[in-house]
Order: structure tokens, then sequence, then C-alpha cells
């Protein structure tokens, strides 16, 4: 339940359309749904309540999770929420999730399973996903979902690393329309830098294990990000392009003024 729904019954109850038995009800799910497997021992205890509280439904994240529980997950969260997301998920996940919701689909590369009934815009500016290359698009692809589905108008810019850094120039009228940039890098990360200081928003920078030995599977990255010069530039982990969509997306739906 979203705080919007959870006015639109307390006003429905102050009118007399229905009353506080019927609102009762639709509470008594909230905020702890403990789900259990076939041997009838618990496995999962969903929040039902985040949502109220954070503007959007829990998250699973299906890194290890059994097909068979991210489909009941995914099943019982989408009886109350219209938007739901699953991280790290695997394609045997996706396909037992769609045989429970068939409207959810799988986006291989982001590895990600979205339900996404409610189109709705809650966010009040524009998020722009900017990676330095190609192999850092299941990263940024991550991000730009989770902002998607959290109700935001997104722009990806895409393999503009500052190897070549005239790709990077010619975005920079499309970088300066963005309340949040999001921006996506391994190697040495020196992008980041590059962005903040082109931009006067907040840059969520998102360093990728990409590169090679020195590379140290992205930690070379973020120390490089933590280290950065521009003012405007702060850190999540590493791949982590859901935590960076998500913040970026809680920034953008403040209001504007």
């Amino acid at each position: 339940m979203t705080y919007d729904e959870l006015k639109t019954l307390l006003v429905a109850v102050q009118r007399g359309e229905c009353s506080p038995d019927d609102v009762a009800a639709r509470l008594s799910g909230l905020p702890e749904d403990v789900l259990t497997g076939a041997d009838g021992q618990p496995f999962a205890t969903l929040d039902q309540a985040r949502a109220l509280r954070q503007g959007f439904p829990e998250v699973v994240y299906g890194a290890s999770k059994t097909p068979e529980q991210a489909a009941a997950i995914v099943a019982r969260l989408s009886a109350v929420h219209p938007n739901v997301l699953v991280t790290r998920a695997s394609e045997a996940a996706a396909r037992a999730v769609q045989a429970v919701v068939p409207e959810a689909r799988w986006d291989a590369l982001a590895r990600l399973i979205v339900v996404h009934r409610d189109q709705a815009r809650h966010g009040h500016g524009r998020i722009v996903v900017v990676c330095a290359g190609t192999t850092d698009l299941p990263v940024a692809r991550e991000a730009l979902l989770t902002c998607e589905v959290m109700g935001n108008d997104v722009t990806l810019v895409a393999d503009v690393g500052v190897a070549g850094l005239h790709r990077l120039l010619r975005q920079v009228a499309v970088l300066r329309q963005a309340r949040v940039v999001i921006c996506v890098a391994g190697m040495e990360a020196a992008l980041a830098s590059v962005v903040g200081g082109l931009v006067a928003v907040p840059v969520i920078a998102v360093p990728t294990s990409i590169g090679y030995g020195t590379a140290l599977g992205g930690l070379t990255a973020l120390l490089g990000m933590l280290n950065s010069c521009a003012p405007n530039v702060t850190v999540v982990n590493i791949d982590n392009g859901f935590g960076a969509g998500y913040v970026a997306a809680l920034i953008n739906r403040q209001p504007v003024g």
C-alpha cells in the first residue's frame, strides 16, 4: 500500500463510503507477510509496509534464492503492489516468476525481473544515466530500469569514456537537462570527476568491476571515485546500479523549489 492509497482509504471512512472494519481488513496483512516452503519452514518475511514508509515496495535480491522462492515472493508482493523489482535474477527465476505473474519481464542484460503495472511518473525532473564503456552497460541498465519502475523519466548516454572525451562533450546539453546524474565506470573511473565538473546537480558514481589486473575487481574504480575532486560526486558500492537508481529516484521525487 502506498501513502496515497492509505489517504484514499481514510477519506473513504471519513465520507462513510466504507467502514473502519473494511480498512482494518485491508491493513491486516501489514506490515509483515511470512512465506513458508513445502517443508512448512519459513523462508521469507515480507515487509508489506515498505511502500507506505519509503514510497516503493520491498525490492527482492534474487541472488541465491531458488526459482521457487523468487516466484512465491513476487506473487505475494505483486498481489499488493503494482510494481515489483527483483535484482540479480537468473533466467530460471524469471521463468518461474512469469509462470505465476505473466506480466513480469526479465531483462537479461541487467539481470532484473520487473513488474511495472503503474506507469505514473513520480519524479519532478529527468535522471540521466551515463556509462564509460559498453562493458559497463549491465550496471547502467540496472540503474536505468530501477529509476523507470520507480516512476522516473530516464535517459541513457552510453560509451562516452574519457579516452574519447569528444564523445562526452557532445552530450553536455543532455547532461545539463538532468536533475540527477548516475555515472557508471570501471577501469580508473575518471569519468565521474569529468561529469561532476560539467553539471550542477548530484552525481551518483557507480564503480564497476571492469578492468585488468590492478582494477582489483572494481576496487581501483571505487577508490578513484571516492577521491574525486568534484564536490558533487557521491559513490555507491561496486556494480550497485540498483542502489544508485534507487537513491536517484528518491532525490528526483523531492519537490522542486
